[in-house]
């Protein structure tokens, strides 16, 4: 079971069809694999995810919220299962990796319907770290396989994090096979120190 999962305000988004592509995209491959996050998508899909979603940006009490989820929870139960359980990774034709540096491979997405989406795979190798970095806005990070930590904590395949603005990661691989990781972010990722501000205008990020 992952440990780490959208927040309900995304997921709200997301079930309103409100959720910009690149993050959408990352969620949607989180409930491939994720039965909890399925439901509660459901869940807010059964109350109007658009009514859902003003309310988490109204950030009512929590008490109040949780009211609101218990009371629709009956007609959780009547709603049909529409979402799939197949990663939308598996409609989308991806490029082939490029490399970042010893071990590190990246490749960006392209959305047919947002070709302009922030969207990029990572693998490192096991045991490999990747070069520190930095995002402007939220970024949306899933594990697709092996295991990663960071400053801020460990996430293992099937994980679904999100970033703060302006926070730095550097992913350190701590697992036995390379780690692949799906990511969307709201502009490009910026590599830090001397040798990431070298290396990001040859490879266009």
């Amino acid at each position: 079971m992952s440990a780490y999962h959208p927040y309900d305000d995304t997921l709200a988004r997301h079930a309103a069809g409100r959720l910009a592509a690149g993050p959408s995209f990352v969620v949607a491959a989180h409930l491939a694999t994720c039965r909890e996050c399925r439901a509660r998508v459901t869940l807010f899909e059964a109350a109007g995810g658009a009514l859902l979603e003003e309310a988490c940006v109204l950030a009512p009490p929590a008490e109040m919220f949780a009211a609101t989820l218990r009371r629709i929870e009956q007609a959780v139960e009547r709603a049909p299962r529409r979402l799939p359980t197949v990663s939308p990774l598996e409609a989308l034709q991806s490029p082939p990796w490029r490399r970042l540096g010893a071990g590190v491979q990246w490749r960006r997405l392209s959305l047919p319907q947002a070709p302009q989406a922030y969207l990029y795979m990572l693998k490192v190798a096991r045991h490999g770290c990747a070069p520190r970095y930095a995002h402007r806005g939220p970024a949306y990070i899933q594990v697709l396989q092996g295991a990663f930590h960071d400053e801020h904590g460990r996430y293992l395949a099937g994980d679904c994090i999100e970033a703060d603005d302006g926070a730095a990661h550097r992913p350190v691989v701590d697992s036995d096979v390379a780690c692949v990781c799906l990511a969307a972010f709201e502009s490009h990722p910026r590599l830090t120190g001397w040798l990431g501000r070298w290396l990001q205008p040859l490879l266009g990020l």
